[in-house]
């Protein structure tokens, strides 16, 4: 078979992982495959619960704008039923007080919104749209455990039942084309390299982030203010970072962070203690009106990797990466759910593109352009970080003259609207990173005074 991904039949198509960037690949490949097959390690629960397959189940998740649109592409209607379901849905920066660099930022009118309800409830939805298609088989319990096929052309995967043991005999199953949506702990690299192809390349960038959840009941009624949430934003010189967002029903999460050495602690007491490292004590105050109702949960992997198969090399065809298997991001950003569905929707003008034979390469090579602003993003923050390590920490030739315009401009995102309203766009991948250089927006940014912002949290919205 030619390395042929969209003008030749695919028969069968195995996506390992059924994670949300698998589900939605599998959702794109059921457009031009016979049968697609989801290979999960999980048993995946009815309901919207949580599982172990999503260690960051438990924390913090956030729906872009980006995302948004890129879901309702993919599965329309998705983020209506998702709000029937409870998801808040989260504007800013009016409803929001947040603080960064320095700055409280004015609670003028939302320019953007994050859709805040768990991560469970949102993957339940997914799973519920994908696989009511009966072109998509699910086969839960089983782990990959290689490919086969040699270094010209994957020809499909080796599985064995989870929990087996080593022992257990594996088998086949045969494909055509295998996406490996398997997460940020992918072996594709052992895999690759047992049927005589190259693993990519990775590059990574690790500040030793650390951050721990907790689930809080909200205080019943707080007069003084009409916000939904809360955001401490940590930078170089200020490396705390708090977050309070709605989940709905009444509840609350809260994420702290930290780096390397000073990570939040897991024990009841000491997390609202280390609330009180905080620029300011907004975020402490309200964890002495609410009531937790959950542990503390912790997180540590938190490093961005990005796994190179554009690069040249020796890979098979009918290979491809996509999610957290190609390219994972810090965590704190909240850009991980987007980049799935974005690189859901690249796979799809990639195999449909009429002008273009959909080859192995050119498909992967569009599935990493689909993060590569969320990686600019996230990447470009955390090298700035102190104790930043690995290879993508080293400061790029442009990073100088564009970290001075980006400062400009995050000094006059705060109380400039006109500024403010690309800032957010650009980082929820609503729009190019271009936006920030547009006419009117570079005119404010560079020579514009910096204006004027809260001297205290802004409890109420802008007048």
């Amino acid at each position: 078979m030619a390395d042929d991904l969209g003008r030749r039949a695919t028969r069968h198509a195995v996506v390992i992982g059924g994670s949300l960037a698998g589900l939605l690949a599998a959702r794109v490949l059921a457009e031009h495959a016979e049968k697609v097959t989801v290979v999960e390690r999980d048993r995946l629960p009815e309901g919207p619960d949580a599982r172990p397959g999503v260690p960051q189940g438990r924390h913090l998740h956030v729906l872009i704008a980006g995302g948004q649109q890129a879901f309702d592409e993919l599965l329309p209607g998705f983020m209506a039923e998702l709000k029937e379901l409870g998801a808040p849905r989260v504007g800013a920066p009016e409803d929001m007080v947040q603080w960064q660099n320095g700055q409280w930022f004015r609670r003028t009118a939302a320019t953007t919104h994050y859709s805040t309800g768990p991560r469970p409830q949102l993957e339940w939805l997914v799973r519920q749209r994908v696989l009511a298609d009966p072109r998509i088989e699910l086969i839960e319990g089983h782990e990959t455990v290689g490919l086969t096929g040699d270094s010209s052309r994957v020809r499909g995967v080796r599985l064995r039942e989870r929990g087996a043991g080593a022992e257990k005999e594996t088998r086949v199953l045969e494909a055509d084309l295998v996406v490996d949506a398997s997460g940020r702990s992918t072996k594709a690299a052992d895999w690759l390299a047992a049927i005589g192809a190259e693993a990519p390349h990775e590059e990574t960038l690790d500040t030793g982030l650390a951050y721990g959840t907790r689930v809080y009941r909200s205080p019943a009624t707080d007069a003084d203010t009409d916000a939904l949430g809360y955001y401490i934003v940590p930078n170089p010189s200020q490396v705390y970072g708090g977050v309070i967002l709605p989940l709905g029903d009444g509840h609350h999460l809260v994420t702290l962070s930290g780096l390397r050495g000073d990570e939040p602690p897991t024990e009841e007491g000491a997390f609202e203690e280390y609330a009180k490292r905080l620029p300011h004590p907004v975020v402490s105050e309200w964890l002495a009106q609410a009531e937790p109702v959950s542990p503390v949960y912790g997180f540590r992997k938190t490093a961005n990797i990005r796994r190179r198969y554009d690069r040249p090399g020796r890979r098979p065809a009918g290979f491809l990466a996509t999610g957290d298997a190609l390219c994972t991001f810090n965590p704190i950003y909240g850009q991980g759910m987007a980049v799935a569905a974005l690189s859901a929707v690249a796979l799809r003008r990639a195999l449909a593109d009429p002008k273009r034979t959909a080859t192995t390469r050119q498909v992967q090579r569009a599935l990493l352009d689909a993060s590569r602003q969320a990686w600019d993003i996230s990447a470009g923050a955390d090298k700035k970080m102190p104790g930043a390590t690995g290879d993508a920490a080293r400061p790029a030739p442009m990073d100088k003259v564009l970290g001075w315009y980006l400062r400009r401009v995050q000094e006059r995102a705060a109380g400039d609207p006109g500024v403010g309203a690309p800032f957010r766009a650009a980082l929820t991948l609503a729009s190019p990173l271009t936006a920030l250089f547009a006419p009117a927006v570079a005119k404010a940014v560079l020579f514009g005074p910096v204006p004027e912002t809260p001297a205290a949290p802004p409890l109420r919205r802008d007048a």
